[in-house]
């Protein structure tokens, strides 16, 4: 099961204490330095599912210094890895702190604390900065396959890519993202939309922050539907009331299972969409040329 959020408190180490001269002369050493808190990120997509069982990080705290003006150690820094596309955000404010946007990043996130002077009294150790923060997760592909339930995305998925998406005839048969790539180019599988999915009906808004970052919509009608205009503006409406452009982004219709009607009525179908969007391709994952048609219209975009 893919996470996309989480909240987790991430704490640098604390510095440890000088220690006070016990004798005429230098004597106390500083303390040292407590560790840092990095993040790192990677291009797996399921590393929020680990803070479902820890949710709280600290780094190792620095020593008090030694006798003989010897420094205590230093605490060691941690590193948490998470994917890319993670927007880390101050809890309490709301403020954007990070937008991770491609892997093997490494950022420092909470500086450990500085160690304290050794001397005639000794000085304290400062504490490690503290945050806590929200992982929001919004997947970065080139394309997204939207569309209401049962359109077939998934099963589209599967044949263009090297996916294995479930597939089952029923809604909401995707409860996740999915994503394949295609000669290098990542498409992601969106969950059905509904009406009413941007003020969270069905399976609500979760999902709808990961169209925000596709370059261009791939927007699924199945043949079978009673009315595809109909359902064109039911999806279109929720991306609208989401906000963020949605309905800004290229998009391109693709008129799904046309294996299951007539050709005239397919081509009814391309005539009645293409008069609301420009380009309309009927695609049957059944149909080889039709896929590579398709392909071709992705590996040129």
């Amino acid at each position: 099961m893919l996470i996309d959020r989480a909240e987790i408190t991430i704490r640098g180490g604390h510095g440890g204490h000088g220690m006070p001269n016990k004798f005429k002369g230098p004597d106390g050493g500083n303390g040292g330095d407590g560790g840092s808190v990095f993040v790192k990120t990677s291009s797996n997509l399921n590393l929020l599912n680990q803070f479902s069982e820890k949710d709280v990080f600290i780094a190792e705290n620095g020593s008090m210094g030694g006798k003989n003006n010897r420094s205590g150690k230093q605490g060691k820094d941690i590193e948490i890895l998470l994917p890319a596309g993670t927007s880390v955000i101050e809890k309490d404010t709301g403020e954007v702190i990070l937008e991770l946007t491609k892997p093997d990043e490494r950022i420092l996130i909470c500086r450990g604390g500085r160690g304290g002077f050794g001397g005639t009294t000794g000085t304290p150790g400062t504490r490690g900065e503290e945050k806590k923060v929200i992982l929001s997760l919004k997947l970065i592909a080139d394309f997204g396959l939207i569309g209401l339930p049962n359109a077939g995305k998934s099963s589209l998925l599967n044949e263009l890519t090297n996916a294995k998406a479930e597939t089952a005839n029923y809604p909401f048969t995707t409860l996740e993202p999915n994503l394949g790539v295609l000669e290098g180019k990542c498409i992601a599988d969106i969950p059905g939309l509904i009406e009413g999915a941007s003020g969270g009906k069905g399976l609500g808004i979760g999902f709808l922050k990961h169209i925000e970052k596709v370059s261009m919509l791939l927007h699924c009608i199945s043949c079978e539907s009673p009315d595809v205009i109909r359902d064109y503006k039911t999806v279109r409406g929720e991306l609208e009331k989401f906000g963020f452009d949605l309905t800004k982004k290229p998009e391109i219709i693709i008129l799904t299972k046309t294996d299951l009607v007539s050709s005239e009525d397919v081509q009814k179908l391309v005539k009645k969409l293409s008069k609301i969007v420009k380009k309309v391709l009927a695609v049957s994952i059944h149909d080889y040329s039709s896929l590579e048609d398709l392909k071709l219209v992705l590996r040129n975009f």
